[in-house]
């Protein structure tokens, strides 16, 4: 591995470990076996690479997601959306630490003018892949209203569990309680 990525490792194993907002430049260093000079080298400033670590370590958690909906195959939206939930719900338990780093980025943020536009671009991604997982589609064939509308939904369903959870891990619904839920907004006309 290269220093680089030594840093990113240890950035992310700071996040889980003591959180965002509590992680110190000599503790990535630590955690990373790398110089301390070097995080202004590779990253230009611990914050840089604390949101670089938070970025990824958020994207590899929503890999699990594509890969339970790519593996099922063709299916409808509806199963999708059964799947990202049921994949959600199995591993929230797993990434809580993640997910609380992830609240304070998002409350150190409004303090944070870098930060804020880092988090704002990956919500913007975040809501593209998770309507392009949902429709069954590449990322690349989703367009800005379906970002806006389906994409948005999508990733504040996500979201909100996740707070649900951080708070109150046992009143989380289930999966197929969600779904009920998600059917009960648009009822069919017939």
């Amino acid at each position: 591995m290269s220093q680089r990525e030594d840093l990113l490792v240890g950035a992310k194993k700071c996040l889980i470990e003591k959180g965002y907002s509590k992680t110190t430049a000599r503790d990535i260093a630590a955690a990373s076996g790398a110089h301390l000079a070097s995080i202004g080298y590779h990253f230009g400033s611990k914050d840089n690479l604390m949101n670089t670590a938070l970025l990824e370590a958020s994207s590899e958690w929503g890999d699990a997601f594509e890969a339970a909906i790519r593996d099922a195959g063709p299916t409808t939206a509806e199963n999708r959306t059964r799947l990202l939930l049921t994949s959600l719900f199995g591993t929230l338990p797993e990434h809580r630490d993640l997910m609380v780093a992830s609240i304070q980025a998002f409350s150190h943020s409004q303090f944070d003018e870098g930060l804020r536009v880092t988090l704002a671009e990956g919500i913007i991604g975040g809501r593209r892949e998770l309507a392009a997982l949902i429709l069954g589609v590449d990322s690349e064939e989703i367009d800005d209203g379906t970002v806006a509308g389906l994409g948005s939904m999508v990733y504040n369903l996500v979201t909100g569990y996740v707070l649900q959870y951080l708070v109150d891990p046992d009143s989380l619904p289930t999966v197929e309680q969600a779904m009920d839920g998600i059917r009960a907004l648009l009822p069919r006309e017939g």
